[in-house]
């Protein structure tokens, strides 16, 4: 991609986010807001249908109807680029916008329907399906420079990990920014604001087992892929697992209890998104910006760990300043 923009705009709003961890959305406005970047949430935007969709309730035609909308309502108030909160998202509207400009036929039938409901017509490539549909990720990682220059945290002393979402990574990889067998762009960002991951670990390619409608009808294989890689983090000593997709998320978060019971151990990895990281480090509020109340695994030990440091700053400055003045 040879330019990632930074305006026009529309932040794809996700159920998983809204529903799971608002924070994650506050956080991206957050940050968006710090950096100057123009964008817009239109509350008349509907779901992609990806949960659905994936859990076979949804079929492609559906699915590729509901994103057309979404992009006719994009074009109708001039943001054509379309910016994702969620992997499932990105990969659902980077499909239907192929779809819609590779099958003729198809999208005839759409455009029919359209017509019908006084909607405006499809047309053929409107949606650049590589340069108008992206991730968040794209965003920070292209802006990661000005978000070195706005970090208020310490970060000293914190052993972070990075969990990235596969309907990023490998369902579009032809176009996304980073590679899909050793995928490094979220520890390219995380890098930026002052500290190194972990980088490789022996699960880092593994989802997170949550596999949709396998997290219901097979539960017990989907925890052992999430338990699978929750084992390998211990091993690492990892304070931070950061995530992409609220669907990660909530597979770790959410049932990191249960695999603790089930196999007497203590795990002390804590899950965040890579928004709320970041809004984190440029001062947000935990609580009232990202929204750390809503998680399962307690986020308070690692804010004391940041308070810590930040005292610890605090403390050599005034030492510098006090040995200055005498």
């Amino acid at each position: 991609m040879d330019k990632i923009p930074d305006k026009n705009i529309l932040l794809f709003k996700s159920c998983l986010v809204s529903t799971e961890y608002p924070g994650i959305e506050s956080s991206t406005k957050y940050i968006f807001d710090k950096l100057n970047i123009d964008y817009t949430v239109d509350h008349e935007q509907s779901c992609c249908t990806g949960l659905g969709h994936y859990s076979d309730v949804f079929d492609q035609f559906s699915t590729t109807l509901i994103a057309a909308r979404n992009f006719n309502l994009a074009k109708n108030i001039d943001k054509k680029n379309i910016v994702t909160m969620c992997a499932t998202c990105y990969a659902i509207n980077k499909k239907s916008s192929e779809i819609l400009n590779e099958n003729d036929d198809l999208r005839e039938e759409i455009n029919y329907i359209f017509n019908g409901c006084a909607f405006n017509e499809y047309e053929k490539g409107s949606v650049d399906t590589e340069k108008n549909i992206l991730h968040v990720v794209d965003i920070l990682y292209d802006k990661r420079d000005e978000i070195s220059k706005n970090i208020v945290r310490d970060l000293s002393n914190i052993k972070i990990a990075t969990h990235h979402a596969c309907h990023y990574c490998k369902v579009s990889y032809d176009n996304i920014l980073d590679g899909s067998r050793n995928p490094v762009l979220l520890d390219e960002i995380v890098k930026s604001c002052g500290i190194d991951t972990i980088g490789w670990y022996s699960e880092k390619r593994t989802t997170c087992g949550a596999g949709f409608r396998q997290r219901f009808v097979n539960k017990d294989l989907s925890l052992d892929v999430t338990e699978k890689k929750l084992l390998a983090l211990k091993d690492e000593d990892v304070d931070i697992l950061i995530h992409m997709c609220p669907n990660c998320h909530m597979q770790f978060d959410r049932y990191q209890p249960y695999i603790q019971k089930k196999l007497d151990l203590d795990f002390k990895v804590v899950h965040l998104n890579i928004a709320q990281f970041i809004a984190l480090i440029l001062g947000a509020d935990p609580y009232k910006v990202v929204g750390i109340q809503t998680h399962t695994i307690p986020i308070e030990p690692f804010i004391e760990k940041l308070n810590k440091n930040d005292s610890k700053i605090k403390d050599k400055v005034e030492d510098s300043e006090n040995e200055i003045s005498t």
